[in-house]
């Protein structure tokens, strides 16, 4: 082990980060780009796209709890969730690459049918972020003590993340999602294997680790699950992904609407990554910076259900206002709060409410908050935005789906610090 996570150091939560991180870059090609490109270049349909999104989802249902199951009880190339990483970023860096090339791969198997392929590949690249993201994240509990420790260790994954998402959106938006989709190739790559080397994984989940606060050793506790708690988390985070895969999938076509007659598909293309370079500044600034000392104050589910109450207010603020690029960047910054806090705090609630020697399974399971919202809004959703004759009707699904959200974090409850109540017991000999 090296000494930097020995001493959980700020760097060794930066290189914690970058699985997730090269994970997060593939989904932001694919949010930025795979409405665009098969609308554009492959000329599908409102329903038609959201057909594309589904496949995604289908594919994380079994994909993250089976991987999760696997990696729980697997060892081997010196790790338990190492091996999963590594296989998941080398198939999402080539599905990264097919991409552009749905015509040719078309051309190449003898068919015409886009719809077919683009399935295929989306279908494919899904499920190589899903056999990822699990690990990716399940690493970081397995890792880091729970409490205050497991929460930076979640704030900092957002920040380091959300950063790269940024850089995703701006390439986007500047050199084009062409140039964005091979840049992926490359980044996905590179952050899957190389930060794998300088992380220690334990071979049994019984682990001790130091609190950096205190020098107290903490025993990360295994063998308990809170079945109800885990349950209403996982129902209040699949109505804030409801909200936000309808924004994320459909958003295109409330920009073609609002955006005057005569722009044209990449400029709409550029609005969109635009905007959500906005959303991801604002999610990668604050885990660390607010939310993760908002939370030691508040504790991590108040703070969590005031942001996504934020969120809904700023989806609300497009349907009434943002009827142009400028102010649709403005109240991206306001949506932004809630998806900062979506993607990071969450993940550290989940973790302290379930066995952790189960962790990849629990995960996989959690991760059904967030694929079976995405189903429903790519299979569903799209129907009724397609029929709309105005399609803020997108942003109004998604605000009444984080308001319900807010509502339903209520029912959580808090937990103590856990490093805080443990450095209090290690100072006698813990």
């Amino acid at each position: 082990m090296l000494d930097m996570q020995r001493k959980m150091t700020n760097t060794f939560y930066a290189v914690l980060s970058l699985p997730a991180t090269a994970m997060g870059f593939a989904l932001c090609v694919q949010i930025s780009a795979l409405s665009w490109i098969m609308s554009t270049k492959y000329h599908l349909n409102i329903e038609e796209v959201g057909f594309v999104w589904a496949s995604g989802p289908i594919a994380g249902i079994l994909g993250q709890v089976i991987i999760g199951l696997v990696s729980d009880n697997a060892w081997f190339w010196g790790g338990r969730r190492r091996p999963f990483i590594l296989i998941g970023g080398i198939l999402a860096a080539l599905m990264l690459f097919a991409l552009p090339n749905v015509d040719a791969i078309g051309a190449a198997l003898g068919t015409s049918n886009l719809l077919f392929i683009g399935i295929a590949v989306a279908l494919l690249l899904d499920l190589s972020i899903n056999v990822s993201f699990n690990p990716t994240r399940s690493i970081i509990a397995d890792v880091t003590p729970e409490g205050d420790t497991r929460t930076k260790g979640y704030t900092w994954m957002q920040t380091i993340s959300g950063m790269f998402g940024v850089i995703a959106y701006l390439i986007g938006a500047w050199l084009g999602n062409y140039t964005l989709i091979y840049s992926g190739v490359f980044l996905v790559l590179v952050f899957s294997i190389v930060p794998t080397l300088f992380i220690t994984e334990s071979r049994t989940l019984n682990q001790t680790a130091t609190n950096t606060d205190t020098g107290a050793k903490d025993t990360i506790p295994t063998g308990t699950t809170d079945t109800g708690q885990f349950v209403r988390i996982c129902i209040a985070h699949a109505f804030s992904w409801l909200g936000v895969q309808t924004m994320f999938v459909y958003m295109f076509a409330y920009a073609k609407q609002v955006l005057p007659a005569n722009t044209d598909d990449q400029s709409i293309g550029q609005v969109i990554a635009i905007s959500f370079a906005v959303l991801n500044t604002v999610g990668f600034i604050l885990p660390v910076a607010a939310l993760e000392p908002l939370a030691e104050r508040l504790g991590r589910v108040r703070t969590h259900l005031l942001a996504l109450a934020v969120m809904a207010v700023g989806y609300f603020g497009i349907v009434f206002f943002g009827k142009s690029a400028v102010s649709l960047y403005g109240l991206m910054i306001i949506v932004g709060i809630g998806w900062a806090a979506v993607v990071s705090l969450p993940f550290a609630i989940m973790t302290e409410k379930v066995d952790k020697s189960r962790m990849g399974l629990f995960m996989g399971i959690f991760n059904l908050s967030v694929v079976l919202p995405q189903l429903a809004s790519s299979l569903f959703v799209g129907k009724f935005i397609q029929a709309a004759p105005d399609k803020s009707l997108i942003f109004v699904i998604s605000g009444v789906s984080l308001a319900i959200s807010a509502g339903l974090w209520l029912l959580v409850k808090e937990v103590q610090s856990g490093n805080k109540t443990e450095a209090k017991q290690g100072g006698s000999g813990h």
